[in-house]
């Protein structure tokens, strides 16, 4: 079943949706399948939403080929649901991801390629392929040009590429993502770069929203 993933197109934290399948599993949770949904799942780098289906927990939220689903700890009634997406938590995973994109831009800038982005709250990092990455970056610059860039606050940009959703801030190039992003880099706040771990010809860049 193909779940209508209105999280592409909307910031919107709550709605009225209907629940076709609620499904015990062997672990004593249960699968809940919607028409559509503002869940975003775990996935692409980002931290799974959470919130609440009918009144319900939802623990966690995954994806499975097109349909996304909804796992929580007591099964909900099939038919029309109310479901709300805890905001929280919603805008630390999107400020994080954003940021992730920041970081990405800058080390291309610099002349490496991003192999992969890891956005989640405490261990958020973007990784680099490059030899001898780490003598091309310092923290310290990484850290003054992406909180500049927020200062700046340049908006975001949705575009899409050979059916592939790309996002972008200002003039930085924009990348395929699935994922959830501030309307402007103003609304991340400042970032620290922790770490800086080169290993393997890959240099990680550790991150987290100053203050966090």
């Amino acid at each position: 079943m193909m779940t209508k993933r209105l999280y592409f197109n909307t910031d919107d934290l709550s709605m009225t949706t209907t629940v076709h399948l609620c499904t015990p599993t062997q672990d004593g949770e249960f699968e809940i399948m919607l028409d559509a949904t503002l869940f975003h799942p775990q996935g692409g780098g980002q931290a799974s939403d959470t919130g609440t289906i009918a009144g319900i927990k939802v623990n966690r939220v995954l994806q499975t080929g097109d349909t996304i689903v909804h796992l929580t700890s007591q099964p909900v009634n099939v038919g029309p649901a109310f479901i709300e997406v805890f905001a929280e938590a919603r805008k630390l995973h999107t400020q994080l991801h954003s940021a992730g994109h920041l970081i990405g831009s800058y080390g291309e800038l610099a002349g490496l390629r991003a192999i992969k982005g890891h956005h989640w709250p405490g261990e958020a990092r973007v990784v680099f392929e490059s030899e001898n990455a780490a003598s091309a970056m310092l923290a310290e610059e990484i850290e003054q040009q992406i909180n500049a860039w927020i200062a700046a606050n340049m908006p975001s940009h949705t575009s899409e590429e050979a059916g592939q959703r790309k996002i972008g801030f200002g003039h930085l190039p924009a990348h395929a993502c699935g994922g959830t992003h501030v309307v402007s880099t103003g609304q991340i706040g400042k970032i620290k770069i922790t770490k800086l771990k080169e290993k393997k010809g890959q240099l990680s860049v550790h991150y987290e929203l100053a203050g966090s």
